[in-house]
Parts: C-alpha cells; sequence; structure tokens
C-alpha cells in the first residue's frame, strides 16, 4: 500500500495541519538537531517564523540526543498529539566520518545504530540516509520562472564548477567512499535488521560523478545494482527520489519495475533536462509519464511512503524555502492522490 505523506520539520506549524486536511495523517520527518535538518537550515536560512505563528507552539525535550530512544518517543509523541504519525525519518546523526572513513567513525556508528534501535522500538519502519560527503542536495538558482510564474531550483553543472571547492577537496577518492559504505553496510545492516528497520540509500542529487571537488558514488543505476549485489539483506533498500533517478535512466517506469523489490521510500518530483544542467517541475509538467510511474508501483505492490518533493513557489509565497514551500506541495499532494486512485480502479 502506498502511504502518501510530507515532509515536515519537528517544530509545529501550519503545515501540520494543512496536510491533515489534505487527507495525509502519515508523516516524514527530520530529527531535532539531526545533520541533515541543520543542513536544510543552513541552506535556506533558518525556518520560516511566520509559519509558527497560531500553533501550539511546543517544542522537543532538548534533554536527550534526538536519535536517543527519548528523543525519538518525544518526536513521536509530539506528532501524535497533531494526530500525526511518522512513517520515516529523513536524518541521521552527523555522518561525514562514516562516509569519508575518518577517526571518529565509531562514535557516529554508535549514535546511528542507537537511532536505528531506538526507531525500531518506535515502530518507524524507514530511515533515509544518503552517501554525500560535505554537502547536501545542490542547486545554482532558486528563482528560476516555470509555469504561470511559478519560481522554481535548477542546476547547472558549469556554474557550479565555478564555485570554490569544498575544504575537503583532495582528501577523498571514489575509491575510499565504496569502501567506507561498505563497511558501514556491513555493519549496520544487521543492526537494522534486528530493529525492523529499512535502510533507504537516497541518491546524488545531483548525481554526477563529483561536486566542487569532491566525488559522488550514489549516482549511477549501476551502483545500485552493485550496493544491492553485494550487500544483500531485507534491510538494504532504496530511496526512489524519482528526479534523480530520471537523471540516471532513460526509462524510468521500467527502472522502477526492476527496483521495486528494494524500493522502501519514494519522493514523487520530475525534472527538465540532463544531469548537467535541469530544473525542477511542477509534478505534472516534466517530461514523465507519471501516471505511467504510479501504475509500475500500485501494480507491483509498492508498500511504503511517498512524498512529493521540490516543489516550485507559488503566486503569493516568499521564497525562502525554495522546493519546500506549502502551496506546491498541497498541489502535489492532490495530483498524486488522483494518480492513486485512478490507478488503483483502472486494476
Amino acid at each position: 500500500m502506498i502511504y502518501l505523506s510530507d515532509l515536515l520539520e519537528p517544530t509545529p506549524s501550519p503545515l501540520w495541519h494543512l496536510v491533515r486536511q489534505a487527507g495525509v495523517d502519515g508523516i516524514v520527518t527530520f530529527l531535532d538537531g539531526g545533520e541533515q535538518q541543520d543542513r536544510w537550515m543552513a541552506s535556506v536560512g533558518g525556518s520560516n517564523a511566520a509559519q509558527e505563528q497560531g500553533t501550539a507552539g511546543r517544542r522537543l525535550d532538548r534533554t536527550s540526543a534526538p536519535w536517543s530512544s527519548a528523543g525519538i518517543k518525544a518526536l513521536v509523541h509530539v506528532y501524535a498529539e497533531c494526530g500525526l504519525r511518522i512513517l520515516a525519518i529523513e536524518d541521521t546523526p552527523p555522518m561525514e566520518a562514516i562516509r569519508m572513513g575518518l577517526p571518529g567513525k565509531e562514535d557516529e556508528l554508535s549514535h546511528l545504530h542507537e537511532q536505528i534501535r531506538a526507531m525500531g522500538e518506535a515502530g518507524i519502519g524507514v530511515l533515509c540516509y544518503n552517501w554525500m560527503p560535505v554537502s547536501s542536495w545542490a542547486r545554482t538558482r532558486s528563482d528560476v520562472p516555470t509555469r504561470g510564474g511559478a519560481v522554481t531550483t535548477a542546476f547547472r553543472l558549469s556554474d557550479a564548477e565555478r564555485q570554490l571547492l569544498l575544504p575537503e577537496a583532495g582528501r577523498i577518492s571514489a575509491d575510499q567512499l565504496w569502501s567506507a559504505l561498505d563497511d558501514f553496510l556491513d555493519s549496520t545492516l544487521p543492526v537494522a535488521e534486528q530493529a525492523g528497520v529499512k535502510l533507504a540509500l537516497h541518491p546524488d542529487d545531483p548525481p554526477v560523478p563529483a561536486l566542487r571537488g569532491l566525488p559522488r558514488i550514489v549516482n549511477s543505476v549501476q551502483a545500485y545494482r552493485r550496493i544491492l549485489r553485494d550487500h544483500p539483506s531485507p534491510s538494504n533498500c532504496i530511496t526512489f527520489c524519482q528526479g534523480n533517478w530520471r537523471l540516471m535512466t532513460d526509462d524510468l517506469p521500467a527502472t522502477i519495475s526492476e527496483f521495486l523489490p528494494h524500493i522502501a521510500f519514494v519522493h514523487f518530483r520530475d525534472v527538465v533536462g540532463d544531469v548537467t544542467d535541469f530544473v525542477e517541475a511542477f509534478q505534472d509538467d516534466g517530461p514523465t509519464d507519471m501516471a505511467e510511474c504510479m501504475r509500475r508501483y500500485v501494480r507491483g505492490g509498492f508498500d511504503g511512503p511517498m512524498r512529493p518533493d521540490h516543489v516550485p513557489t507559488m503566486y503569493g509565497e516568499a521564497n525562502d524555502h525554495p522546493g519546500y514551500a506549502t502551496l506546491g506541495r498541497l498541489f502535489a499532494l492532490g495530483y498524486a492522490r488522483g494518480l492513486i486512485d485512478a490507478t488503483a480502479g483502472r486494476q
């Protein structure tokens, strides 16, 4: 069964209520102080204080590490008070030493394994993680006009290459990243299996061989085939972020069918262009046959959360949270719900 969901921050906001009103009660979240939340907030310049007006103003108990059992329980509780349940977490403790095989990785692994066990205890079955060292998803513009004057994000490799090299450039090779990933999966998959948690690896975004001097390795269909082949496990799974996968294959529906047994989580989105130069599209306005993609999920028996991702900013909205403004998310949720219902009715 497809569980339509959306990504929420752990600070209560009107979006918590809006997704409920749109028929969504299963959500995806960051940790309250995890690696990805910190990267996100750094990229958007802080949360939108206006979004917090009119909420109950509750905050999590931050006396415990956000990845601890107490931290995960607090996260579950604060969402439950708003009628929401967590289906997946897209965040971890810091993982840089793990990704790059550096000193300190054992402490980071200990924290991550603590989170996985805590998620299992709380009944949260999917952990989305990535293998992008130092930086997260990258865009070179956030104000490209699209349909009706909405603005969206874009990436151009030639512009990215003119940016300064990251401080870690030259410290690590692609082979080192592969070795570190193999070590990580060897040590972590048994923990995830015991906890009943699926580790859903997100593609590099964008899936280029290197960015600002640092290599990227989770950037092709062949890379995923290698990872699944070398580490067979029910917990070794995929976050199928459609925008990235469309940049890695010429036949997205067929690729969905190939990898469906391993897909634990879907980001429902589309892009226009190629891996070196692309623009984010409204979910119904890109080159991909989204209805056929949905048919592959439904008829293939996909069982997990699916959320829209990287939506344009629409009329009247501030563009201070590029890719994650409210109106585009609500539109995308309705579009995805319509495709799910229409596809289920045609089986």
